[in-house]
């Protein structure tokens, strides 16, 4: 009897741990830059923004809703259209480049102004890459915007959101960056604590905690500072 108490035991703590593992990644994605709303609480380039500072990858909603936090119950602070939220200067077209920290199988990729969706893509279920950019046309419009995207998981009714606001002028694309990555090189071996800032593939990262070893535009760990 006591064997068989003993497998059970065994047995119980085995299921768990297999649900554990399988439990789904707390992380996937947001748009980098221009910075989005997440992207600016996330570097404290807005104040007092919450949670969404630490997880700004996670406003993940089901598909459809218009607004900035997915309709979900959390991060309600992105809707907030009274806080001043950084506008990016563009052109008559911009790239949206976002950081991948969980690769979902994506159906597409949805872009939209106020009601109007400005542009789609079509990734017909196929897994993204660690980072993911398009090139959105801003014809017709001018002056402050609010860009909603969208990003469809394939294989489940969730989807991913991301509000970036441009200031549209006249002629002409996004300028390229102009800044230099005066940080260090990130190194792989090298242990960094939170609040440092690296250089990588032409961006500068910043750790929100200890790390070593975590790739940055790969791991959560790292606050994409933009391009340099």
């Amino acid at each position: 009897m006591r064997k068989l108490l003993a497998l059970l035991a065994v047995a119980v703590v085995g299921a768990a741990g297999s649900l554990l593992v399988a439990s789904p990644a707390a992380a996937h994605g947001y748009i980098s830059s221009p910075p989005s709303r997440q992207a600016n609480c996330a570097s404290g380039a807005v104040s007092g923004c919450g949670d969404i500072v630490y997880e700004p990858q996670s406003v993940e909603a089901p598909k459809g809703s218009m607004q900035c936090n997915g309709g979900g119950s959390r991060f309600g602070v992105l809707n907030d259209t009274s806080r001043n939220w950084p506008a990016a200067t563009v052109g008559t077209s911009v790239t949206f480049n976002w950081v991948l920290t969980a690769r979902h199988a994506t159906s597409t990729w949805e872009y939209f102004i106020g009601n109007t969706r400005i542009a789609s893509f079509n990734d017909g279920g196929a897994q993204p890459g660690a980072t993911k950019s398009h090139t959105v046309s801003l014809a017709g419009y001018s002056g402050r915007q609010t860009v909603l995207a969208r990003w469809n998981v394939a294989d489940t009714v969730m989807a991913f959101y991301s509000c970036v606001d441009v200031n549209i002028g006249g002629g002409g694309t996004t300028p390229p960056p102009t800044g230099s990555c005066s940080a260090a090189a990130w190194n792989s071996g090298t242990a960094y604590v939170g609040g440092t800032v690296v250089k990588h593939n032409s961006r500068q990262w910043k750790a929100k905690w200890w790390t070593q070893g975590e790739t940055p535009g790969s791991a959560d760990v790292w606050v994409d500072q933009g391009a340099c």
